[in-house]
């Protein structure tokens, strides 16, 4: 342990929790140092959209001080859920009360939402970053394996060499946490469905029917181990998830280089064969090229033995 009057916090990864852990110690006078391994802030986009929900994700942030700012964000007409048919057909559509704003919870607590507004992660990530003391993040630090000291203690090593140690260690690494394996000898499995994004710039004005059929929250048309999911984002943007249930290594099975687009279009209009041009659109019209997202996940349940130090 650290003889200084503060324990050194390391915390690694730069997401949500990372950030709203670091923030709240701050809040309460305690030192806290988040390493995470891009770059910069802006090194990659952040994904779509997150709900927060009044018992969980608002209230962690009401904890950092945060809600008002949160409030000026979030997007309440991003709970609206809207299912296709193949065909597309709009078969459900619920959107949100317009009375469904940020003011009094249904748990009672003031400034709570009466719902799970919507807010892009990317706003979400500048939101707590910006709210953080200068220096509280070192980006580029990459955690390549943790080695435990004397009791308490632990020393972070990192893919550029460096070292630091730290009497107490928060994993916020996500999926893949390196910091996990000092607990745990899980790893992520394929699940078996993998997501190719797609999406539209200026959706209103450029993709007006594909901006219009998505609505203001989330469009989801699924069938026969297929799918499309369209997402609101803000700034006039719409994310597209092309789902599919097939193999971890679908496009090296069929010989196709992601890189190609004109060759991962014609390969995700096949597998679609008989669906809406409608929903098609959602392939063809894109923006932003292909990207491939095989999705993972923990064994369910996950647990570890406590391990004293």
């Amino acid at each position: 342990m650290s003889t200084s009057t503060q324990p050194r916090i390391a915390i690694i990864g730069a997401g949500p929790g990372g950030l709203t852990c670091a923030r709240i110690l701050q809040r309460h006078g305690i030192s806290a140092t988040v390493y995470d391994r891009d770059a910069s802030r802006s090194a990659r986009d952040q994904g779509g959209t997150l709900d927060m929900h009044p018992g969980s994700g608002q209230k962690a942030l009401r904890e950092a001080g945060l809600l008002d700012e949160f409030t000026a964000s979030a997007r309440p007409e991003g709970q609206q859920m809207r299912l296709v048919g193949r065909d597309g057909r709009v078969l459900f559509d619920m959107a949100p009360p317009e009375a469904d704003e940020i003011g009094g919870g249904a748990d009672g607590e003031a400034g709570a939402a009466v719902g799970n507004p919507e807010i892009d992660r990317g706003r979400l990530r500048d939101l707590l970053l910006d709210s953080l003391h200068p220096g509280t993040v070192r980006w580029g630090r990459k955690l390549a394996h943790v080695e435990p000291l004397t009791v308490g203690v632990h020393r972070l090593h990192f893919a550029d060499g460096a070292t630091i140690d730290a009497d107490l260690v928060i994993g916020a690494d996500g999926a893949w946490s390196t910091v996990r394996r000092r607990l745990s000898d899980a790893t992520p499995v394929y699940t078996g469905v993998t997501f190719v994004e797609t999406g539209l710039d200026d959706a209103d004005t450029r993709h007006a029917a594909l901006a219009a059929l998505t609505g203001d929250g989330t469009m989801m048309a699924l069938d026969d181990n297929r799918g499309f999911i369209a997402q609101r984002n803000s700034h006039r943007h719409v994310r597209v998830y092309v789902g599919m249930r097939t193999g971890e290594n679908w496009h090296r099975d069929a010989g196709l280089d992601l890189s190609d687009e004109v060759a991962v279009r014609e390969a995700l209009l096949k597998e679609f064969t008989g669906w809406s041009p409608d929903l098609l659109r959602f392939i063809t019209d894109t923006d932003t090229g292909y990207t491939n997202r095989p999705l993972y996940a923990l064994p369910v349940p996950h647990a570890w033995p406590h391990t004293p130090g």
